[in-house]
């Protein structure tokens, strides 16, 4: 009979305890709906691709917003997978706790470059050289221009940009890449007035080699391109070179900058002009007395002077009303005259006025001592005729 009481005892136990276990492993749930929605984004500040909102968005697109419905129709998986095929979307996982919250983290793309090719196309390339298509997102990344195609940005473009953002100094330091019609590669730097040009890019079969080959190839332009800014541009100056050319191994060429290559030519030294050494001024000059000038024989002629009026009682004072008036009536030909003939004062030599000043000089004196002699006569007959008409008085 014991034997029998212990088996029994044992059987009852040995099923407590897998009903024990089995009850643990499996509770019934206390909440049977989703009551929050945690999203947590990383580097949302940084980049800005994607907020809360368009997760949301994104979710209630498709249905799978896990809000308010039961936990047992909530899929974890299916929510990662729909997230992931977001362009903007890097890693996405998805999970539930017994108190009803749906925790959900996301991670995005991170941009490197942005593409504004010559045929109008505009996106950013990621660090795997991903496609991201243009959005609300602004940030201070690179742009390339010109002639970029979309395989040739893939292939090209994102391991150059890859090799460039490595480098904290040209990070900062290069804003534009230019990719020209013979597909060259141009980089403009922030500091300075130039234009650096790197050369082509080296291609391969297969993408390992070439990806390798043009990291090497932009580190090696980009190495001597610093020093040439630390003992060259320095010293010379930021703004006197246009173009730098890098294509050629252990060379730098340099193009000055047009305004520098202008030969500045000393500014001509305008001459003093006095007014006594110009003979313009002096034939343009009015005289000063007309009256006079008109009766001074022109210098160079040699004219012989009018012989003085004689100083007689009636006829000297007719005389002097009649020379006052012709000189009045006549300046305009004086003049001319003495406008007309400034050139021909100039060209004859100073010695023959000489002769003719004599010449006048010693009629002048003939004439004046004919003068002094005729008025002694007739201020004699005047005191004459007083004497006789006092007395007939």
């Amino acid at each position: 009979m014991k034997r029998y009481i212990i088996l029994i005892l044992d059987i009852i136990l040995l099923g407590y305890i897998v009903f024990a276990v089995t009850s643990f492993n499996n509770p019934k749930p206390l909440i049977t709906k989703c009551t929050k929605v945690n999203i947590d984004i990383a580097d949302e500040t940084t980049y800005g691709f994607l907020d809360a909102k368009e997760i949301k968005t994104i979710l209630e697109r498709r249905g799978m917003y896990p809000m308010g419905q039961r936990l047992d129709n909530i899929s974890p998986r299916r929510i990662e997978e729909l997230l992931a095929h977001s362009p903007f979307v890097n890693t996405a996982e998805c999970s539930k706790t017994i108190d009803g919250h749906v925790q959900i983290s996301v991670t995005q793309r991170s941009p490197i470059v942005r593409i504004k090719s010559i045929n109008g196309d505009d996106y950013y390339l990621d660090e795997n050289g991903g496609v991201m298509p243009n959005s609300k997102y602004i940030s201070d990344l690179i742009i390339v221009t010109g002639r970029c195609s979309r395989s040739y940005a893939q292939c090209y473009i994102a391991v150059l940009a890859r090799t460039i953002m490595a480098d904290d100094f040209w990070r900062n330091n290069i804003e534009q890449v230019n990719v020209c019609n013979d597909l060259g590669i141009e980089i403009v730097p922030r500091v300075g007035d130039h234009v650096v040009f790197l050369g082509y890019l080296p291609g391969s079969k297969t993408q390992k080699e070439r990806d390798e080959e043009i990291s090497a190839f932009v580190t090696d332009k980009l190495k001597r391109l610093k020093y040439f800014y630390k003992y060259g541009l320095s010293v010379a100056g930021w703004n006197k070179y246009t173009r730098i050319d890098l294509q050629y191994d252990n060379q730098v060429i340099c193009k000055k900058h047009p305004e520098l290559m202008k030969i500045k030519l000393p500014e001509p030294v305008k001459p003093e002009v006095h007014e006594a050494d110009h003979p313009a001024v002096e034939a343009a000059a009015p005289p000063e007395n007309t009256a006079l000038q008109a009766n001074k024989p022109v210098e160079g002629q040699g004219t012989k002077p009018k012989a003085e009026a004689k100083p007689t009682d009636k006829k000297t004072d007719s005389k002097p009303k009649a020379e006052a008036k012709k000189p009045a009536e006549k300046p305009k030909s004086a003049e001319k005259k003495a406008d007309s003939k400034p050139k021909a004062e100039a060209k004859k030599p100073a010695e023959k006025p000489k002769n003719a000043d004599k010449k006048s000089d010693s009629k002048a004196k003939v004439n004046e001592k004919k003068a002094n002699g005729k008025p002694k006569a007739a201020s004699n007959k005047t005191e004459a005729k007083t004497k006789a008409n006092g007395k007939k008085s």
